[in-house]
């Protein structure tokens, strides 16, 4: 299996909103936008932060795009991110694409959040060094609900 970062394409972006509407991935990520199915936000979105000075890249696996990765935020307080389509999760994709783009972005700290309850993503942050500094409350608009958040870092 060939997992590699490359900048996102205006290709990419229909298979990002598939993967942001499947309903046992919005579950698991908890904190996501209001209404996920809303093309037009999602494009704004998008336009924003690929005109940002952000760290955006695509996952691909053997040449396929499976997700995204990101740095965003202002210095000192910069967080990474992952999305990996479900069809792919367990395999290691998501610790691989955010090793490579630790790699790629050498600034330090670096901050992630992950619902307390999402054991997937946590193992993924902390095989990548990060480590739980934090617990926080945060409205999961995925679940209609406040839930627990960890708040992670990574140092060095």
């Amino acid at each position: 299996m060939d997992v590699v970062l490359r900048e996102v394409h205006d290709s990419d972006l229909p298979v990002f909103f598939r993967q942001l509407n499947d309903p046992e991935a919005l579950r698991m990520a908890a904190f996501t936008p209001l209404d996920p199915a809303d093309r037009d936000a999602f494009d704004t979105h998008w336009r924003g932060i690929r005109a940002s000075s952000d760290v955006l890249r695509a996952i691909l696996v053997d040449g396929d795009v499976v997700g995204s990765t990101a740095v965003y935020g202002e210095p000192g307080e910069r967080e990474v991110t992952y999305w990996v389509d479900r069809a792919h999760w367990g395999r290691g994709i998501a610790t691989a694409a955010l090793r490579a783009l630790l790699a790629e972005v050498p600034e330090r700290p670096l901050y992630a959040r992950a619902a307390a309850d999402n054991a997937g993503s946590l193992r993924v942050l902390r095989k990548c060094g990060f480590r739980q500094t934090a617990l926080a409350r945060g409205f999961a608009q995925a679940r209609g609900e406040e839930i627990d958040e960890a708040v992670l870092v990574l140092e060095d």
